[in-house]
C-alpha cells in the first residue's frame, strides 16, 4: 500500500517511569463537552462549491465560536478532507499546512494513449518534480521543486483516468495532470478532484459531512445530548499523530506553558526518527498536548542526555495552570 512519509512507523524509548496525578489535567476522551469544543478538530467533508474560507465562516456561526481555521485551502470546486480546529486548537493548524496530501482525480485525456505508455509517463512523475504555480495562484509564480510519493492508476475508460495521488503539500494537482498530458504528447486537463487525507486526516469514518455537525451541535443545544458531538468533533490531539512525540513529566508541564525550553530530565519517553529541528508534540503521560517544539537533539541523544534542552516550544497549546507550578 502507498504511504506518505508520516506513515512512518516509531518506536518509543523509555527513558523513566513517573506517575501522573489524576487530580490535574485529564484524558482527551474525558474533557468537558466545554473544553472538548475548546480544543477540539473536525475532519470534515468540503463539499464542492463554497471555498475553505466560507467553511470556516459557516463552523463559527453553527457551533457559536469566535474562531477555527482549516489545514490546507480546497479550491470550490474541489471536495474531500478539509481538517478544521476549533478556538484553542487552531494554534495546531500549522502541523497540517505542510503535511503530505492524497487526492484521487479523474485526468481527461485529449488524445488515444495505450495503457502501457500512461503508466510509463504516470511513473516518470514519481519522486521530485518541478512546478510553476499557475496564473490564478495566489503565490508568486517562480519554479518550485514537489514531492510526488506515489501516483496509482486505479482504472480507465477511453480518454478518462482515475488515478490515487500522494504528494508533498503545495502541489498543484491542475498543474501536474496538465504537464503529465504534455509528456504523453497529446494535452491533458484535470476534470475531477477529491482530496482523500491530509496528514493524519483521512476519508474514513471520522469524516463529517457540514449538515452532520449542524445536527450534532442541535442535539446537545436542545437536548444535553452530547454524544452526537463527541462523535464528529475530535480532540486536538487527532491533528498531531503524524509528529513524532516527546512524553514529559508532571512536574515539567506547567513551566512549558509558560514557554520554558524542555530540559533533559523532563523527559520520559521518546519517539525514534527526531532529527534536530524536527516539530515534535510535547505530551502528558495522560495523553494530552501540551505544546509544539523543535527538537534541538536527536532521538539517540534526547534518550542519553543527562542535562541539556532537548526540545524549545514553537506553540503552546495547553492553557498554564492546569498542572501545578513546580517551577521557580
Amino acid at each position: 500500500m502507498s504511504k506518505l512519509p508520516s506513515d512512518v512507523k516509531r518506536e518509543v524509548l523509555i527513558r523513566a517511569q513517573d506517575m501522573t496525578d489524576p487530580s490535574h489535567g485529564c484524558e482527551p476522551n474525558k474533557r468537558s463537552i466545554h473544553e472538548h469544543l475548546r480544543l477540539g478538530i473536525i475532519n470534515l467533508d468540503k463539499p464542492v462549491g463554497p471555498t475553505s474560507h466560507e467553511i470556516v465562516a459557516w463552523v463559527k456561526r453553527v457551533l457559536k465560536i469566535r474562531r477555527a481555521g482549516h489545514g490546507g485551502t480546497l479550491d470550490p470546486k474541489v471536495s474531500g478532507v478539509l481538517p478544521t480546529a476549533l478556538e484553542d486548537a487552531t494554534k495546531i493548524v500549522q502541523t497540517l499546512l505542510p503535511a503530505g496530501k492524497e487526492y484521487i482525480c479523474v485526468m481527461h485525456l485529449h488524445g488515444d494513449v495505450p495503457d502501457h505508455k500512461l503508466e510509463q509517463v504516470l511513473h516518470e512523475f514519481e519522486g521530485e518534480i518541478y512546478q510553476r504555480p499557475p496564473l490564478r495562484a495566489a503565490v508568486k509564480r517562480v519554479l518550485r521543486t514537489r514531492k510526488i510519493y506515489y501516483i496509482e492508476l486505479l482504472e480507465r475508460e477511453g480518454r478518462d483516468v482515475l488515478m490515487r495521488v500522494g504528494c508533498a503539500a503545495g502541489t498543484y494537482m491542475r498543474k501536474l495532470m496538465y504537464d503529465v498530458g504534455e509528456a504523453l504528447g497529446c494535452g491533458a486537463h484535470m476534470r475531477e478532484l477529491r482530496r482523500t487525507r491530509t496528514g493524519p486526516f483521512r476519508e474514513d469514518d471520522t469524516l463529517v459531512k457540514l449538515q452532520d455537525l449542524a445536527d450534532a451541535y442541535a442535539f446537545w443545544s436542545e437536548d444535553g445530548d452530547e454524544k452526537h458531538l463527541r462523535k464528529v468533533i475530535l480532540p486536538v490531539e487527532a491533528a498531531v499523530e503524524h509528529l513524532p512525540k516527546l512524553v514529559v513529566r508532571d512536574g515539567a508541564v506547567d513551566a512549558l506553558c509558560h514557554g520554558a525550553s524542555l530540559a533533559a530530565p523532563g523527559v520520559l519517553q521518546v519517539d525514534t526518527g527526531i532529527s534536530q529541528d524536527n516539530l515534535v508534540a510535547l505530551m502528558t503521560l495522560k495523553g494530552e498536548v501540551v505544546a509544539l517544539a523543535r527538537a534541538s537533539m536527536t532521538s539517540k541523544q534526547i534518550y542519553e542526555a543527562e542535562h541539556g534542552i532537548v526540545a524549545k516550544p514553537e506553540r503552546v497549546v495547553m492553557s498554564p495552570g492546569t498542572y501545578p507550578r513546580k517551577w521557580k
